[in-house]
């Protein structure tokens, strides 16, 4: 009995194929427990170097970037700080004490001129006041003589009180600076005195002030009506 070839090549390959991943090649099967092939010992040590290389280059360069972003911050910084404009300089504070000094010396001025214009608008109501009066007082005077020369008031009373009432009035007068000034005796002097009559006298030298017709008043040193008098020639 013949048989078919094609039939002897196929169980001819069959034992090849169940193999499976284990056979070899050439038909000898591999063993179960073999394990795959390690790696040379340099290669390891090749390996480590690099990582650790690595890891050192990336330490490196840590701090050389935040120095990088520190100086690109510092930059904005500066370049923003001369674009906005210059402040103005601080103006010189003043001199306060100075300051509080004038103003005391200028309050002391006003107060003095105060009581300057106070004193001399006083002594102008003063003045105007006793101008007022004296002719008055010149009048009161004449009637007390002419009364106390007649001979029937001579010894009466009543004169005696006028002329009382009289001295006060002067007295009060004198209380607030004016006084009677009456220069008999004394040299002319055009600024104070009225001459109102020139005459000879003997024993009298020229300029001399031989008669008071009517006295004068001063107040202080202001001459607030100069008197009438009869001068020697």
């Amino acid at each position: 009995m013949e048989r078919d070839p094609q039939t002897q090549d196929r169980k001819a390959a069959a034992p090849g194929a169940a193999a499976g991943p284990g056979a070899s090649t050439d038909g000898v099967p591999a063993p179960a427990d073999q394990a795959p092939p390690e790696a040379a010992p340099g290669t390891e040590r090749a390996d480590a170097a690099a990582a650790d290389g690595a890891g050192a280059e990336g330490a490196d360069a840590a701090p050389e970037a935040a120095a990088a972003e520190a100086s690109v911050d510092q930059a904005a910084v500066d370049a923003a700080a001369e674009s906005e404009p210059a402040a103005a300089p601080p103006a010189d504070e003043p001199d306060y004490r100075d300051q509080y000094l004038r103003a005391m010396a200028e309050l002391d001025n006003v107060r003095k001129r105060a009581r300057r214009d106070v004193s001399q608008a006083e002594a102008r109501g003063i003045a105007k006041l006793a101008r007022e009066l004296l002719p008055a007082i010149d009048n009161f005077a004449r009637a007390l003589d002419a009364a106390e020369a007649q001979p029937e008031n001579r010894d009466h009373h009543l004169t005696d009180g006028i002329r009382l009432v009289q001295s006060e009035l002067l007295s009060a007068l004198a209380r607030v600076g004016i006084e009677p000034d009456s220069p008999k005796g004394e040299q002319f002097d055009p600024h104070c005195h009225e001459a109102i009559a020139q005459q000879p006298v003997e024993g009298a030298a020229s300029g001399t002030i031989v008669e008071v017709y009517s006295q004068g008043y001063r107040y202080r040193d202001d001459v607030l009506r100069p008197a009438k008098v009869v001068v020697a020639a």
